[in-house]
Parts: structure tokens; C-alpha cells; sequence
């Protein structure tokens, strides 16, 4: 996943042209972006996720005596049943889901007349949910050590004294497709809520991280619940990143920053959060 570190850079480019798109057509979109906030806040995932990459080129795999000591009963029973589980060709087939549905499920929105018009714009809000993900997953892998599931068999080749061998928590395919999904998804109801087929839109970003997530308990990659919390954390940064991007006065929350001077006189900055009853 190093792969996102680097759309910090990218996510400032873009987001450089969202004040245009807000002067412009601002009543045109559901969300309100602006560079001077969005552009650091990509720095600073960025940088995140640069940081918990570096943690997790720091670590190092087991020993061979680390590795006969494996023993499937100290696994937590909810994830006991796929410890000695290894498969290369579910891992392709997780990779050829995963991959490709980070390019396609923000592209598909494209097609939608409405988000077309602010496309930079959406794109940009894509990169900084996309790296909020990223920045809890490099984190996570990064200080966490957890032995993927395939250690516990006999299966894994040179995989299995390699460092990322211990990366089984959380699981970051899952966490990303998910994001991509359920991203697109909730965009595509803000600009056009209630539209013909959105539950089948819904039920597609729902399907689509659970089978990457299928595909992984089966090749050995992680554990149940190493893939449940990547499909929770996917699923909330994909839905809760736009919305806390809406505009003021629509329904939903609003997320801005603000700044002053109290009855003391002394000056206050922050973030407002704010919800429409």
C-alpha cells in the first residue's frame, strides 16, 4: 500500500482547484472544500501514512524457532478456523478486486452529470478519504504485530520470515475497497439523492470489500477480524469524509474551521462541527 503515501501530493493539486469550484458553482455541489484546509489536512495523512510505512519497514519477521513455537490455540477462537490457510491464487484474486475497483468506483462517477461538473472537487475529497484510511492502516500494521494466518501451517515460502509477515492487523485490501466503494456511493446519493437503483449502488459497495475480504481469510492473509475492522474503518471514512464536508445549511453535518475573538478578547481557532435538526 505504499502506493498512498504519495496521493498527498496529488490530493493538493487537486484540491488547489476546489475554491474555483466553490466560487463558481457552489450550489451546484453538496460539498464545500477549501485548499487553505483541505490542502494541509492531505499533507498531514500523508505524512501519517508515510510515517506508519516507515514503522512498518522497521519491523522484523520470525525467527526460525519464533516460527515452530506457532501454536493455532493461541489464536482467538472467532479466528482459529483459518489459521494454516494459504493460497496464492485467492490472493490474485483479491488483488485483481481490490486494485482495480480504487481506479473504477471513483471513475464510474464520472459518468454522473452532476459530479462531472465538480469532478476536481470530488476527486480531491477521493485522495484526502482515500489517505484517512491509508493513515489508520500504516499506523495500525506499522506498530501492531499480529502473524498472518498462513504461519501457522506449513505453507508461505520465503513469506513466511519476512517482516510482513506480522502485518495480519488490520486488513488494508479490505479497508481501501472498502473505502473506494462506499465512497463513490455515498457521493453519487449526495449529488442525486433518491435515485432510481441507489439501493443496488449501496448493495454493490457493500458486496464487492466483503469478497476482497472472502479472498483473503482464504489465502492465509489475515483473520476474520483483522478483515471486519478494515471493512468497518473502510466503511466509515468512506461515508463519514464526504459528509463531514457538506455544505452548511443542507441536510447532514457540516464540517468547517472557525476563528475569533471571545467577550475577553482573547482570540480562539478550531474546527466547527455542525448538524441541520
Amino acid at each position: 500500500m505504499k502506493f498512498f503515501a504519495s496521493l498527498a501530493f496529488a490530493g493538493t493539486l487537486l484540491t488547489a482547484a476546489a475554491p474555483t469550484v466553490s466560487a463558481q458553482n457552489q450550489a451546484g455541489s453538496p460539498y464545500h472544500t477549501r485548499f487553505a484546509v483541505d490542502g494541509p489536512v492531505i499533507l498531514g495523512l500523508g505524512a501519517v501514512s508515510a510515517f506508519g510505512l516507515y514503522r512498518v519497514q522497521q519491523k522484523s519477521g520470525l525467527s526460525d524457532a519464533e516460527l515452530a513455537a506457532l501454536n493455532k490455540n493461541d489464536v482467538p477462537k472467532i479466528d482459529r478456523f483459518s489459521a494454516g490457510w494459504y493460497s496464492d491464487r485467492a490472493q490474485t484474486a483479491s488483488d485483481l478486486l481490490c486494485y482495480p475497483t480504487l481506479v473504477i468506483a471513483p471513475g464510474l462517477l464520472a459518468l454522473n452529470d452532476d459530479v462531472r461538473s465538480h469532478y476536481g472537487q470530488v476527486l480531491g475529497l477521493y485522495v484526502e478519504t482515500m489517505l484517512a484510511t491509508d493513515a489508520l492502516f500504516t499506523t495500525s500494521v506499522g506498530n501492531i504485530y499480529r502473524y498472518r494466518p498462513y504461519l501457522y501451517g506449513p505453507e508461505g515460502g520465503g513469506g513466511r520470515s519476512g517482516a510482513i509477515a506480522t502485518n495480519s492487523f488490520f486488513a488494508g485490501h479490505t479497508g481501501h475497497t472498502a473505502t473506494a466503494t462506499f465512497f463513490a456511493a455515498k457521493v453519487l446519493h449526495d449529488f442525486n439523492p433518491g435515485y432510481a437503483g441507489e439501493p443496488f449502488v449501496w448493495g454493490a459497495a457493500a458486496v464487492v470489500p466483503a469478497a476482497v475480504a472472502y479472498f483473503r481469510i482464504e489465502a492465509g492473509k489475515h483473520f476474520l477480524t483483522d478483515n471486519i475492522v478494515g471493512y468497518t474503518v473502510g466503511t466509515t471514512m468512506g461515508i463519514l469524509v464526504p459528509q463531514l464536508h457538506k455544505v452548511a445549511g443542507r441536510h447532514g453535518m457540516s464540517f468547517m474551521p472557525m476563528q475569533g475573538l471571545n467577550a475577553n478578547g482573547y482570540a480562539y481557532s478550531g474546527m466547527l462541527l455542525s448538524k441541520k435538526l
